[in-house]
């Protein structure tokens, strides 16, 4: 049977009624029912590959470019099925897995890879981002058949939150900003990074700060006015894997120097592809809260 044969097939296979043994699972476009403990799975996010392989799954095809090194270096001999943001319906016919796992950058993938194998969208929204990672772990433990290890990793994370909040209580209000080379945006508290005013309680230098997905473009004068206790700084070039100016140099800025994040050197360096790429997946998550902790607590 040729390629299209193949997909026509399987096409036909994803409208008719699964079989008894299907278990529900919440995705991000709600209950879907998906057969029960898939053993070849496809993953094009980022954030699942990070949950499964913590859980002990490991995927049969990947992107062929994370940005996660740890990852990448996991998943050595994983067959590759496109990139991201673009799948190759050719590789993954060939691999013919029984689940395709899309999420984030890849979302918009579903239809397309539906033509090949059942598929659910696993997004993980970061205005609610423990949340949504919390869903997307028991999840994976239900379908995997992986219980056991999907509670122990979810108190992991519970243990780290934790302990983030009381290194970050009564230390002062911060404001986070991301760099794109010499560029600056800040994010409040409502937007794709406020679960960590949300979640950790650390209090916005900007209250007014809206929920525009890349940021509101800033200047250094506006980081001065805010005079952030602390910045809590992304640096997206650093996490594409790009060249350019790295956070540190551009915010070596003598506005920014004049805050009192400045002054006191409490300027937080998120691991960048963990909080950008990777974001909810269990060891990113762990890694953030971590350095969160970390850096607050040894703080005078």
């Amino acid at each position: 049977m040729g390629w299209f044969g193949r997909l026509a097939a399987v096409a036909a296979l994803c409208l008719s009624p699964l079989a008894a043994t299907a278990a529900e699972i919440a995705t991000a476009l709600g209950p879907v029912s998906i057969k029960d403990g898939p053993k070849s799975v496809a993953v094009y996010d980022v954030a699942a590959i990070d949950t499964l392989l913590y859980l002990g799954v490991r995927p049969t095809g990947t992107p062929k470019k994370l940005f996660v090194p740890d990852l990448e270096a996991k998943l050595k001999g994983t067959a590759s099925v496109g990139i991201l943001q673009e799948p190759d319906l050719e590789a993954l016919s060939a691999l013919a897995p029984d689940l395709i796992i899309v999420g984030g950058r890849s979302s918009h993938q579903l239809a397309t890879v539906r033509q090949v194998a059942p598929a659910i969208d696993m997004t993980i929204d970061g205005k609610d981002l423990l949340a949504d990672a919390r869903r997307r772990l028991s999840a994976y433990g239900d379908l995997f058949g992986r219980r056991a290890e999907a509670k122990a990793a979810q108190e992991r994370i519970d243990n780290a939150v934790e302990a983030a909040r009381k290194a970050v209580a009564g230390r002062g209000r911060a404001l986070i900003v991301m760099t794109n080379g010499p560029k600056l945006s800040a994010y409040g508290a409502t937007s794709r990074f406020g679960w960590l005013h949300s979640e950790l309680g650390i209090p916005p230098a900007v209250p007014e700060l809206g929920a525009a997905l890349h940021g509101e473009v800033v200047s250094f004068e506006f980081i001065r006015k805010a005079n952030p206790d602390w910045l809590i700084v992304l640096d997206r070039t650093a996490a594409i894997g790009e060249t350019g100016a790295s956070a540190r140099a551009t915010l070596s800025n003598d506005l920014v120097a004049q805050t009192v994040a400045g002054r006191t050197g409490q300027i937080v360096h998120l691991p960048p592809a963990d909080f950008y790429i990777a974001a909810g997946g269990v060891s990113a998550t762990l890694r953030v809260l971590a350095r969160i902790e970390e850096q607050f607590r040894a703080a005078p």
